[in-house]
């Protein structure tokens, strides 16, 4: 979205949950929480949505992706 509320378009589309974004602090990439393999799991994408990587598995996955300098 532009910062006048314009262009805005929804980055994810399926029936899972994905919450909790991160960006990347130079715009990139996102990380974000969703349960769409059954269970939270943490993962990250490109700012366009393509790239969909699942980074963590298991019952104690992170619940607030962050980037970290």
């Amino acid at each position: 979205m532009q910062p006048d509320g314009t262009d805005v378009r929804q980055l994810t589309v399926n029936a899972a949950t994905d919450h909790r974004p991160a960006w990347f602090p130079d715009g990139t990439r996102i990380a974000f929480r969703s349960d769409r393999d059954g269970d939270f799991e943490i993962y990250t994408m490109r700012s366009d949505s393509t790239d969909v990587r699942q980074l963590t598995t298991g019952d104690l996955s992170g619940s607030a992706p962050a980037w970290s300098p």
